[in-house]
This record gives structure tokens, sequence and C-alpha cells, in this order.
């Protein structure tokens, strides 16, 4: 179970945030779309990812060639009941990564999530 200091010290660096804000707010998103929405490159994205995932605050699942990054959905209520939070009040800071992905040409079609 993650701590407040572990969800906190995760969201301290602002790319892993709005990746997390993100993808709290559209259910799951692959690396190619957080490069388009966060205007990264691909290591750095996946680095951050690879944080975000062992800290326990993500999962993925492969989906041929993509790999998705989802909330956990064993995160205390606190947590995501924060993040949510936290996303209803910055819709404005996130507006140019949603405003990004939304016009992202040829996004990854995705089937159901298994999980």
């Amino acid at each position: 179970m993650i701590t407040p200091p572990e969800l906190f010290k995760s969201l301290s660096d602002e790319t892993r945030a709005r990746a997390t804000l993100l993808i709290a707010s559209l259910g799951e998103l692959c690396v190619c779309e957080l490069m388009c929405a966060l205007n990264d490159s691909q290591p750095k994205i996946s680095r951050h990812l690879a944080q975000l995932r062992s800290s326990g605050l993500l999962l993925d699942r492969r989906q041929g060639q993509w790999v998705y990054y989802r909330l956990n959905p064993a995160l205390p209520a606190w947590a995501l009941d924060l993040l949510q939070v936290t996303l209803k009040a910055n819709a404005q800071w996130l507006q140019a990564n949603s405003e990004r992905l939304q016009n992202m040409h040829d996004r990854p079609v995705r089937s159901a999530a298994c999980c």
C-alpha cells in the first residue's frame, strides 16, 4: 500500500504529476500518447512511467506493440480521492496537454482492458 510520502514523492516531478493526472482523467494512456501530450521524448516519458509503476501508483498492460498505463485500482481511497480533487481543481494547468492529445494523429486504437 502506498503511503502519503511515497505518493507525494512520486508526484513531486512535474512530468510525473501531469502524466498521472492525464491518466486519471482518461483511464489509460500509452507512451506515445503521453509523448504527444507532454511534448517530451520517449526515454524521458518511459523513465517517469517506470518510477510511477515501481511506486505502485500505476499499472501497465501490453496490447500488441503498445504498453498502456492506468492508475492502480488497488490504491487506497484517499489516494484516488486526492488525485480526483487535484485533477478537477487544475484543469487549466493540464489544458495544453489535453489539447495536444486531442489533436494527436494516429492515436493507437485500444481494445477493452483485460483487468
